[in-house]
């Protein structure tokens, strides 16, 4: 049986899927807590890992709770002395390389080649030197208010809004409820209203608003929901005010768009999704304002 070619798209978009169901993805952490912050993933001789691998282990480190940076092959490992725990699982990375090949007319050509490889985060080894190993950060008060206006806002579309010390944001699309952590806890109001924004575009696409996840039922077409509630986050925030960081922003669809092999059409996509949803919650906060000034 021949063997399977190795798929890199595949891949990554399984990572996103596991990392979109277990809530915000880790380079968008705009408050205090947790061990889910974006530490960049560096190899073990202390190099920063480049392009999609940072991806995948930033995705890797979320899923299972992992706060150092550091990453190690099994060998690696045991050259500086120490072990990986018994039944812990590795993590994939990918190695872009060429090789040397002669043509049909004799002249030699560089051929690419894509390869995966297994490394395991210092979290899982035991015996690494004590700087290896990152500890999970307390959440601090920054001072953060909540504003009554877009509380009001996101509170009439009824999606229930849950607060817990849980240093995770996300929707529940089974639940239909949203999770996001104290406000004190986010560095600034605008991180605070830009990730519930972020959370209620998603919610608009349950099947008792606009329906949008039965349209969606490929593995690709999951991962563009992300696209939807950013690019929609970011149009709530120019609309009411809580400025949003747009250069991150672009960084983000940016990078969704390349680690699912979108073409640019895809954006044009997205965005008529994401007014939608804008206008779905725009829509109840109008017919609540409504309903109170004829009561």
């Amino acid at each position: 049986m021949a063997k399977s070619q190795f798929s890199v798209s595949e891949l990554v978009t399984t990572a996103i899927i596991q990392a979109m169901e277990a809530g915000t993805p880790p380079w968008r952490k705009p408050w205090t807590g947790g061990n889910t912050g974006p530490v960049f993933p560096m190899r073990s001789n202390g190099e920063p890992y480049r392009g999609i691998n940072v991806l995948l282990l930033w995705l890797a480190a979320v899923e299972r709770s992992y706060t150092s940076a550091s990453w190690f092959t099994y060998k690696q490992a045991q050259e500086f002395g120490a072990q990986v725990r018994k039944g812990e699982k590795s993590s994939t990375v990918v190695k872009f390389g060429t090789i040397e090949k002669e043509d049909d007319s004799g002249n030699e050509k560089l051929i690419p080649y894509t390869r995966a490889y297994r490394v395991f985060n210092a979290d899982q080894i035991d015996g690494l030197p004590e700087h290896y190993y990152i500890k999970p950060e307390p959440a601090r008060d920054m001072g953060t208010t909540e504003d009554a206006k877009l509380d009001a806002l996101f509170a009439a579309m009824g999606v229930p809004v849950m607060t817990t010390g849980e240093a995770r944001a996300y929707y529940s699309p089974t639940k239909d409820c949203i999770h996001i952590p104290p406000a004190h806890t986010f560095y600034t109001q605008s991180d605070l209203y830009g990730t519930l924004a972020h959370e209620c575009a998603h919610a608009t696409g349950h099947k008792s608003r606009l329906d949008r996840f039965e349209k969606f039922q490929c593995k690709k077409e999951y991962a563009f929901e992300e696209l939807i509630a950013e690019i929609a986050a970011s149009m709530m925030g120019v609309e009411f005010g809580f400025k949003p960081n747009f250069e991150q922003s672009a960084a983000y669809v940016e990078g969704w768009l390349k680690a699912l092999g979108e073409d640019d059409r895809a954006i044009f996509r997205a965005a008529g999704e994401a007014q939608k949803a804008v206008d779905f919650i725009k829509a109840a906060f109008d017919a609540t304002q409504t309903e109170q000034e004829a009561a």
